[in-house]
């Protein structure tokens, strides 16, 4: 995570003072400048050091006459989703994400930064994770290990590679244990906040609870997944087709022993020999508009159960087909696969 006080300027400071902080810089050679309230005003980088001391400028000059005023930013709460793409197509690397008051709420590093997803984040995982005994005997399932983390973890750090900033973790069984790990967040540069199930209440109970989204779109997911989703290609494919809710599905194959026949009144009209039937089925990634959580009741709901009341209402219901790697780690041969398969995986 970049720190933004290495970055920043005021617009009172010297040319010779942003020459020194550009040189501890490295590579992300941008300075931003400051006023004394803290608005951002301009950036600065060695190039506009430069033209400013061609034009007669000296070192003891402030630099707010050599900084750059019509400067990129990002808005928190935003549909920022084109302008990253326009802004990596330039070649731009630090992009500010800025507060209602100009204020540089943090840093953007556009080189790893995937896109900015305007999405908040329900991740469920209050399960108890009973399959998976002895291992989640005293570890909740989200904890366990993939690799060099928590299968929990890479499901957060893959969206926030996505942009997303704020997520909602829902706990039941050894929930302490997460909240212990993850605690707020802010060491990757996130919000978490946690809600607490008392009593088991399914996919979507909880997230009815909830009052204080930010945006106009969630993203639900389990918590027991390990995936490669592209999160951006999932949410455009959302809005292309103005759905309601978008349910990610993976193929699954039935393989038939035999010989298939279809029949009209006791004639064979045509036959398979030894069909494979493909079949998509629900990946447990859902993107839900806001809205519609007006249709989930108080208590115990399932995102399937939403599913039903709204192609009941006529409301726009959308399966995505998957293509990259998904895994429900639910038995013990799923956690042995997951361990194995994460070596070749790249998110």
């Amino acid at each position: 995570m970049i720190d933004p006080q290495k970055h920043t300027i005021l617009y009172s400071g010297s040319i010779s003072d942003a020459l020194s902080q550009l040189n501890e810089l490295g590579e992300d050679l941008t300075l931003f400048v400051l006023n004394e309230n803290g608005i951002l005003l301009g950036t600065i980088t060695d190039g506009d050091i430069r033209r400013g001391l061609l034009n007669s400028l000296t070192l003891s000059d402030p630099v707010e006459k050599v900084m750059f005023s019509n400067f990129r930013f990002a808005k928190r709460g935003g549909d920022e989703l084109e302008k990253v793409e326009a802004l990596k197509e330039l070649g731009i690397k630090l992009l500010p994400l800025l507060d209602d008051d100009g204020k540089i709420l943090k840093l953007l590093n556009l080189s790893i930064l995937r896109t900015i997803l305007p999405l908040d984040v329900v991740i469920m995982a209050g399960g108890e994770g009973r399959r998976l005994r002895p291992l989640t005997e005293k570890t909740p399932k989200p904890l366990l290990r993939v690799g060099s983390k928590p299968i929990l973890e890479h499901s957060i750090d893959s969206l926030v590679n996505f942009g997303v900033e704020n997520f909602w973790l829902c706990i039941g069984y050894l929930g302490e244990q997460i909240e212990s790990y993850f605690q707020d967040g802010s060491s990757k540069g996130i919000n978490i906040t946690y809600v607490k199930e008392e009593k088991p209440l399914g996919t979507l109970g909880a997230a009815r609870t909830i009052s204080d989204f930010m945006h106009n779109h969630l993203l639900v997911i389990n918590s027991d997944i390990l995936t490669n989703l592209d999160y951006q290609k999932f949410y455009s494919k959302f809005l292309a087709e103005d759905a309601d809710l978008a349910v990610a599905t993976v193929p699954y194959n039935v393989n038939v022993p035999y010989a298939v026949l279809e029949t009209t009144n006791g004639h064979v009209v045509s036959f398979r020999e030894k069909p494979t039937y493909t079949y998509h089925s629900n990946a447990g990634i859902y993107l839900i508009k806001r809205e519609t959580l007006k249709y989930i009741p108080d208590g115990f709901f399932n995102a399937t159960d939403l599913m039903e009341q709204l192609i009941e209402n006529g409301k726009r219901v959308i399966s995505y087909p998957m293509t990259g790697y998904w895994l429900d780690v639910g038995k013990h041969e799923d956690y042995a696969k997951a361990n194995e398969d994460i070596k070749y995986i790249k998110f």
